[in-house]
């Protein structure tokens, strides 16, 4: 039986396209880079440049929103142009050339400026991207293509904090040096895309020019907008990873080894992603869903102990099991439950709710941190979590845009 498994994923990647393959390697290089930087950036605001926890949590709160309010635009755009990887090239250019600004920025208002600018651009790319590994991909692929996606997405999410764990440690934590060495794999992402991915011919024939109408969004249907609330709410229990970062300062690791927590959480996310994504095609959305979301209630809740670093290990890596079952499925469930020539404006819209959701989840992490510490934080996440459980577990199974509700629904 175990055979049969191993035999069936490895049919299911060998008939990926190779422009989703290409986008998920586009994505890794785009991830090092950032989080060599961003694993590190909370506790370089804090203890370099003596920021608070709330401005952690507005600038992280700031910039996902900013990602995710720009990402409706660039959805529309691209349903209108049917010019997805043009968008999207332009969103990895915008993040590649703002990456040098980080060693260069002398206090947090510029680095505001950058991580806002970074943000920009990831909005710019965010929804094109999903959108345009939906048009690449058959409809029986659908979960395993935007899992084995993530999944190379996340590798470059812990590969990037390693990277800036070794190099911390050879140049006696020397954060700009850091900063500098990721503006490397920013610029190889984006050679890639342009290089390794070519739009979908039949996209550009029948998406081109199609008019931009506000009333658009009333097509999209109930099970979409469903889908989106839920994740609304998950956003809201799932705040910034900068928090994991800090909480690992309570653990008392040196300063150097602070990114490992990313590193852990990101493993776990990697190797989780594809698996989730592939075994959704099979069994259905809603219970691959549901054991993600119950991660997360365990993660906060271990979390919110005030006790050894293992416990915190645990929590990380519950952590990243949530997110490898829950953030692919969620683009799956937009792409099921969109009409396909809305896609670009579906991811938008989802990405808008998430990040309004971001925006305050990270200032009401940050809030709760200061007043009360950081058990509070954790505990209110899980209260959050167990709501978007009850709101998940109450929604009914929405027939997909493509494919059978067996395979595709909730």
């Amino acid at each position: 039986m175990q055979n049969e498994n191993s035999s069936g994923s490895g049919r299911m990647l060998a008939q990926i396209p190779r422009g989703v393959w290409a986008l998920g390697f586009v994505s890794m290089f785009m991830d090092i880079s950032s989080e060599m930087i961003h694993a590190l950036l909370p506790v370089y605001l804090v203890s370099v440049l003596g920021a608070t926890t709330v401005t952690v949590g507005l600038i992280e709160g700031v910039a996902e929103a900013t990602a995710s309010i720009t990402k409706i635009f660039s959805g529309v755009l691209s349903d209108w142009l049917g010019r997805r990887k043009l968008l999207a090239a332009i969103g990895y250019g915008l993040a590649a050339f703002t990456k040098p600004v980080f060693p260069l920025a002398p206090t947090v208002g510029w680095l505001v400026a950058a991580r806002f600018v970074d943000r920009v651009g990831k909005g710019i790319r965010g929804a094109p991207r999903d959108a345009l590994v939906a048009d690449l991909t058959p409809g029986h692929l659908r979960g395993a293509s935007f899992g084995l996606r993530q999944s190379l997405d996340t590798v470059g999410a812990f590969l990037g904090p390693l990277a800036a764990i070794g190099l911390m440690l050879l140049s006696g934590d020397h954060y700009r040096l850091v900063f500098w060495i990721a503006v490397v794999p920013a610029f190889i992402a984006f050679g890639l895309l342009l290089l390794g991915v070519e739009e979908p011919a039949r996209h550009v024939r029948e998406g081109a020019r199609a008019p931009i109408r506000l009333l658009d969004t009333a097509q999209l249907g109930g099970a979409f907008w469903a889908v989106t609330g839920v994740a609304a709410v998950l956003t809201l229990a799932r705040f910034s990873e900068a928090f994991l970062v800090l909480r690992s300062c309570d653990a008392g690791l040196p300063v150097a080894w602070v990114p490992i927590v990313m590193v852990a959480m990101n493993i776990v996310y990697a190797l989780s992603s594809y698996p989730a994504g592939a075994l959704s095609d099979r069994l259905g959305r809603r219970g691959v869903m549901v054991v993600g979301v119950a991660f997360l209630i365990g993660a906060d809740l271990l979390l919110a102990i005030n006790g050894s670093f293992a416990v915190l290990l645990a929590g990380v890596a519950l952590w990243g099991l949530h997110m490898g079952f829950t953030q692919g499925l969620l683009a799956t469930l937009v792409a099921d439950t969109a009409p396909a020539r809305l896609r670009g404006t579906a991811f938008g819209v989802f990405n808008l709710a998430a990040g309004v959701a971001m925006l305050a989840a990270s200032l009401i992490a940050g809030a709760l941190w200061d007043a009360y510490g950081a058990p509070a934080t954790f505990l209110s996440g899980a209260a959050f979590t167990t709501l978007a459980l009850a709101g998940l577990l109450a929604l009914q199974q929405p027939k997909a845009s493509t494919g059978t509700p067996s395979q595709t629904g909730l």
